[in-house]
């Protein structure tokens, strides 16, 4: 009988020790209900909202609500959409947002004239930058790290698809291995 209780305790004692490797990630994942709004100033609206990437509390994504295939960042603390002067243009076609982990940064892939770029917005300077106009390729799928220092890109500069590794002012990196 005390062999039995000893062999529950262990079982109980191992259960209490073990749960918590097994229930860290407790509440994951978690759904997030964005606003809907039909003026359009929110996430979701009665246009297409697609192409999202989430950074700390922010979430860039596309949407044609304007009539354009524009970029449009949302702040999930502030639950409002950040002002983006000078990133989106009519005559251009924008996809594939990234945004650095502060909201500061962004990049994205433009279309325009037969030609894909990858760009990247400085939301305090309002600038945006062509990473890629010395690359004779196509380009999509960007994304930046966490403090924006660098963004990797799929490339076919010889009509295979490449994964392409820039620092912030446009320049390729060399990273060990490749």
């Amino acid at each position: 009988m005390t062999i039995r209780r000893l062999s529950c305790s262990v079982k109980l004692l191992s259960c209490l020790l073990l749960s918590p490797l097994f229930t860290s990630c407790n509440g994951y994942p978690q759904a997030v209900k964005l606003p809907f709004s039909q003026q359009g100033d929110s996430v979701n609206t009665a246009a297409s909202e697609f192409h999202p990437e989430m950074a700390q509390r922010y979430v860039a994504f596309v949407s044609d609500r304007n009539g354009s295939q524009n970029i449009y960042v949302y702040d999930q603390r502030d639950r409002e959409l950040m002002s983006l002067p000078g990133l989106n243009a009519l005559n251009e076609m924008a996809s594939d947002p990234a945004v650095s982990e502060d909201g500061q940064l962004i990049a994205f892939t433009k279309h325009g004239q037969g030609q894909s770029d990858i760009y990247l917005y400085n939301r305090e300077t309002q600038a945006t930058r062509n990473l890629t106009n010395n690359l004779s390729a196509q380009v999509r799928h960007p994304t930046i790290n966490g403090d924006g220092s660098t963004i990797a890109f799929e490339a076919n500069p010889d009509g295979n698809w490449d994964i392409m590794v820039y620092n912030r002012s446009g320049r390729p990196l060399e990273l060990p291995g490749m």
